[in-house]
């Protein structure tokens, strides 16, 4: 080795060679670090000496343009690049990176051909050599070999003893047939590595190499010629490349990074390199904090016996430390009486953790995302990877502003906030599920292209959402409740130009419910919705116009398709009621066309009845004209679930349609009766349990003079003495018993 130059060859986010590697530094004294990494973090690597930088944080490289060619460089507190940068920054001493630059790897991920997940043998050695040591040593867990054998056993030259294992897995490697030498990836690689190395020995009397210990070998001398290098490295193909610090997670840290260098036990290798001493007791003491968090009851003296027993566990392996294995048999044992539901607890919560890192204010950012931070800033919505449950109050201005901004982010396509189901009566009130995601940071990039601001950039993509009429009805609602009024004011001419020209009627139809939502809901944030109102009634004339006609004809699988749109039409002219009898109209010329899918021809009737614009007594009347005999059974049971699918309370309370239902199943053939059962299944399997059970007990009982009630008839105003008294109570004594 050239005097001046010392190799350390590190374990990507080890704690042990995080801490073995400051120490080095000390002692050697480099006047140059150089470390493993593209060319480009140079430009933003003194930002890692800044307080407020908080690992674990990522470099963020991606293709100008095109965000989503991009990959991630993560560091946290234990990484020893890290540990590099901050010993650098500290002493004073210059930072370079010596990996391929950034801008070539993208290129050349551009053009590789996709993983087919096959890898030969050589392939696993070079991707991960500490498995194969492991694997040599007996241990199955490579993490537990490195643990055992690197991190947790002290060694007067850790380095070197790294440095001479991966020499022999590396001339073992290169030894085999011909596909087994070190691919062409890695040969630029370590061609570029070289090439730095020959630069900075120049420049500085003590260089210190932090790289990957599989590369090691490849950086000892002798090297191949400069020559032999520079070759390799000419005409390597680049796109334009921006870099950027982003925050990032243990969670995501325990994922294959863009070096492929990813780890399973985060947060156990934080709790390493930060705790000073007694680690095992430290970190039972946790995990009976996080266990107590579930409401177990786990007290000291669980954490005095696992730490016994994990102890002693380590002694019998010949262990000088208790390692993550042994403490995690120990909680098994101990703290959760081998439930390995409260372990994934532990292991999800402390093992791996959500700790989310923290870049400062004055990193440069793409516009959008400094608006983004500003917004946020703002409106007191703090940036984190635990879920977070968050419930809005629509009446307030503040709660109105955080929800916009939520609804602009997920039209970008960045869902920060979930929304949640609420049960409530009212409709001014939002809940939200909120967690931060740092790969958002693709995503950001790629909506920077739409506007410099959240707002413009939502705006922008909702206006070109124009390819249909539901696609603008849904951007108009959007628009609505991301609180985007020039937007919604250029959407809604161009819906009702396109409704206009528009001859699909279900596609008319689609559009109805979101812009009955807006115009129902609109007015919760203040919105006048009185042209919205208007433009989903236009857009109902014309549907309901033609609605009997488009479904005269249609096939099983279109009349199908058919059925939720339905649904969703009916709930959505319920907020509408100017619109009630546009949508009637309809429903009942499909109700009496013969050549109508029986499907429709039954959820029809069905619709109208729900909104008292048609008798029982017409629909039992139907019904027995749709069974009636010679009719094809199929088309029958499509009658039957177009009239029932959904609930049973229309059958439970009228025993004249579960007689008509009765008769026809009795006298259905053999042959039919075979034939309708899927049918007539799917249609009942919607009903819920309790449905069904109080269905059976009606046609149990179908005849007898002493069927159960069915809504009609006498009131037992003895028998319902009780229950009227509790709601005498309720309603402040205004009613007594008798009265009707």
């Amino acid at each position: 080795m050239t005097d001046g130059v010392r190799l350390f060859g590190i374990r990507h986010h080890g704690p042990g060679s995080a801490r073995s590697l400051v120490a080095a530094l000390d002692a050697y004294a480099p006047d140059l670090v150089l470390i493993e990494g593209p060319p480009e973090l140079e430009s933003i690597a003194a930002w890692a000496a800044d307080p407020a930088m908080v690992p674990p944080v990522a470099v963020f490289a991606y293709e100008t343009g095109d965000a989503a060619n991009s990959a991630f460089w993560p560091f946290a507190v234990f990484s020893p690049e890290w540990q590099a940068m901050a010993w650098a920054a500290r002493s004073g001493v210059a930072v370079r990176f010596m990996d391929l630059p950034a801008a070539t790897m993208l290129a050349l991920a551009k053009d590789q051909p996709p993983d087919d997940g096959a890898a030969d043998a050589a392939q696993a050695v070079r991707h991960d050599p500490f498995a194969v040591l492991a694997q040599v040593a007996g241990i199955d867990d490579p993490e537990r070999w490195w643990d055992e054998v690197v991190e947790s056993a002290p060694q007067a030259d850790r380095f070197a003893a790294v440095a001479e294992m991966m020499g022999q897995l590396r001339a073992a490697d290169q030894a085999g047939p011909a596909e087994a030498a070190v691919p062409d990836r890695d040969a630029l690689r370590e061609a570029r590595m070289r090439t730095a190395l020959r630069a900075g020995v120049k420049t500085a009397s003590r260089v210190a190499v932090v790289c990957g210990a599989w590369h090691v070998p490849a950086l000892t001398e002798p090297w191949p010629p400069a020559k032999h290098d520079a070759d390799l490295l000419k005409n390597l193909p680049k796109v334009g490349c921006e870099v950027a610090w982003v925050p990032w997670t243990y969670s995501r840290l325990a994922e294959a990074s863009g070096y492929g260098a990813g780890v399973i036990s985060p947060g156990w290798y934080h709790h390493l390199f930060t705790t000073a001493d007694q680690p095992v007791v430290r970190w039972l003491t946790a995990v009976a904090q996080v266990l107590r968090g579930h409401d177990l009851p786990v007290s000291s003296a669980h954490v005095i016996e696992a730490t016994r027993l994990a102890e002693t566990l380590a002694a019998l392996r010949g262990r000088s430390l208790a390692g993550l294995g042994e403490v995690t048999e120990a909680v098994r044992s101990v703290m959760c009486d081998g439930n390995d539901t409260l372990v994934g607890f532990v292991n999800r919560e402390l093992v791996i953790g959500e700790t989310l890192g923290a870049v400062p204010d004055g990193v440069p950012l793409v516009p959008l995302e400094a608006d983004l931070r500003a917004s946020a800033k703002t409106l007191r919505l703090a940036f984190q990877a635990v879920e977070k449950e968050l419930t809005l109050d629509l009446r307030k201005e503040f709660d109105r502003r955080r929800s916009a901004l939520l609804h602009r982010l997920a039209i970008l396509g960045l869902p920060w906030g979930r929304a949640r189901e609420e049960n409530t009566t009212g409709t001014f009130k939002e809940a939200w599920t909120l967690a931060w995601d740092p790969t958002f940071a693709v995503g950001i990039v790629e909506a920077a292209g739409w506007g410099t601001t959240v707002a413009s950039a939502a705006a922008r993509k909702l206006g070109e959402q124009t390819g249909s009429v539901a696609a603008i009805s849904a951007a108009i609602e959007q628009a609505l409740i991301a609180d985007l009024p020039d937007t919604l004011a250029e959407l809604l001419p161009a819906l009702d130009q396109r409704a206009a020209a528009e001859g699909d009627i279900a596609a008319l139809l689609s559009a109805v419910p979101p812009l009955a939502r807006a115009a129902r809901y609109g007015t919760v944030r203040g919105t006048d919705t009185a042209e919205l109102a208007s433009v989903a009634e236009s857009i109902l004339v014309r549907a309901g116009a033609g609605l009997a006609t488009a479904v005269a004809g249609l096939d099983e699988a279109a009349a199908r398709a058919l059925v939720p749109v339905f649904d969703e039409v009916q709930r959505g002219v319920r907020l509408l009621d100017a619109a009630t009898d546009i949508w009637a109209r309809g429903l009942a010329e499909v109700a009496d066309r013969r050549d109508a899918p029986p499907l429709l021809v039954g959820k029809a009737v069905r619709l109208l009845f729900d909104r008292g614009l048609m008798a029982r007594d017409d629909v039992v009347a139907r019904l027995g004209r749709a069974l009636s005999p010679g009719l094809v059974p199929a088309a029958q049971a499509g009658w039957v679930e177009g009239l029932l699918a959904g609930d049973a309370l229309l059958l439970i309370h009228d025993d004249q349609l579960v007689s008509v239902l009765d008769r026809w199943v009795r006298e259905l053939g053999d042959e039919a009766f075979q034939d309708c059962v899927p049918l007539i299944r799917r249609t009942f399997g919607t009903f819920q349990r309790a449905e069904r059970r109080q269905l059976e007990l009606r046609v149990r009982h179908l005849g007898e003079a002493s069927a159960l009630p069915s809504g009609g008839g006498e009131f037992d105003l003895a028998l319902a003495a009780g229950a009227l008294a509790t709601v005498r109570t309720l309603l402040g004594g205004a009613v007594e018993v008798g009265e009707p």
